[in-house]
């Protein structure tokens, strides 16, 4: 009897210690559903929606290296800047390009902004007081931040280039487009375009400018255009003033699609200041200059670019590239330049022919 109590309250002793273990047991929660990102396809490929928003986001790029020889961009190369016969060598340069873009739709229209930002590092394509200061001694350039905006519908706003570049389009498809110059490009703006739907559009900018052109008042920098657009190609003409100095501006351009592989295009400018160093939009020497030029597909993935600018002050370029697409994404150009400048009262007479080969991986 007493066994069989003994062992009946050892059997109610392990329940209950059971029991408790049990009521005191960690319970695993429920693994929460993964959220996938979703493709969003309404602007176009490589866009997702940003994970509990409506908004969708891309993100690009590029990787170039560029080998440069000669003269090049208009200017002596790095040549010799110590005098010692030593330093005549390559212009070089590596650069990274980190590019965002987002979109969605309002009830004010499609909401977008583009950013992009770069990074170099290289040599000058001038003398020891080049654009960067670098000559021949190869270093990091800084991070430039070249595009900035925000747009809502045909209202744009934040740093871009100037409208007087972009509304017409850059002077044709090569590396070295402003032996003559068609213009400044840095600048912070806010413009409107307005697209009729039939090929028609305007376009009106109010620009900051940069360096010596920066405002310097409450009277902004205007920047006017109108374009139409076709099957066979367009027309488009701009024209911009310059508050700071009060100097006018104006290109005109066509573009002409000849055949299924030729396209051709020329542009005309005129600027009331013949002084070089006064006109933000007036870059090229004298009142007046030309620009032409056209591309070539041989197919798909190559074509052959040219183009042939002249000025007022008798400066002339010429630059020709084939660019070839090696497999998508990758694209190798070769391009040969020659230039040739008349003295004038801010440079002396030179002239000198170089070349460029880049390599861009697009991503």
């Amino acid at each position: 009897m007493n066994i069989k109590s003994l062992l009946l309250g050892s059997a109610a002793a392990l329940l209950a210690v059971s029991g408790a273990r049990a009521a005191d047991a960690v319970v695993v929660a429920e693994p929460e559903p993964a959220e996938y990102v979703k493709i969003c396809d309404v602007y176009g490929a490589g866009y997702f929606y940003i994970p509990g928003t409506e908004t969708c986001l891309r993100i690009g790029g590029y990787v170039r290296y560029d080998i440069g020889v000669g003269d090049r961009e208009g200017l002596t190369n790095v040549d010799d800047v110590m005098g010692d016969g030593e330093h005549d060598t390559y212009w070089k340069q590596a650069r990274f390009t980190l590019k965002t873009w987002t979109g969605q739709e309002t009830e004010l229209g499609t909401l977008k902004t583009y950013t992009e930002t770069r990074f170099n590092f290289g040599n000058s394509a001038g003398d020891y007081s080049g654009p960067d200061g670098a000559g021949w001694d190869a270093r990091n350039s800084g991070i430039t931040l070249n595009f900035a905006w925000i747009q809502l519908g045909g209202l744009r706003i934040g740093k871009d280039e100037s409208v007087f570049d972009t509304f017409t389009g850059y002077a044709g498809n090569v590396i070295d487009d402003t032996i003559v110059p068609y213009g400044e490009f840095d600048t912070n703006l806010i413009s409107y375009t307005f697209d009729a739907g039939n090929g028609f559009s305007a376009v009106v900018s109010l620009e900051q400018g940069k360096g010596l052109d920066t405002l310097d008042s409450y009277v902004p920098h205007v920047v006017g255009g109108v374009k139409y657009t076709a099957g066979w190609g367009g027309i488009s003409g701009v024209v911009a003033y310059n508050s700071v100095w009060e100097e006018w501006a104006g290109k005109v351009r066509l573009d002409v699609k000849a055949t299924d592989q030729i396209d051709l295009w020329v542009m005309g400018g005129w600027g009331s200041d013949d002084n070089v160093t006064k006109n933000f939009y007036k870059l090229w020497d004298g009142n007046w200059a030309v620009w032409g030029g056209g591309t070539y597909k041989f197919n798909e993935k190559t074509s052959f670019n040219v183009q042939a600018s002249y000025d007022e002050g008798k400066t002339f370029g010429l630059a020709a590239n084939v660019a070839h697409q090696l497999v998508p994404g990758f694209t190798v150009t070769a391009e040969v330049d020659y230039y040739n400048k008349a003295a004038s009262d801010w440079h002396g007479e030179s002239d000198g022919v170089g070349g460029i080969l880049r390599f861009q991986r697009d991503f």
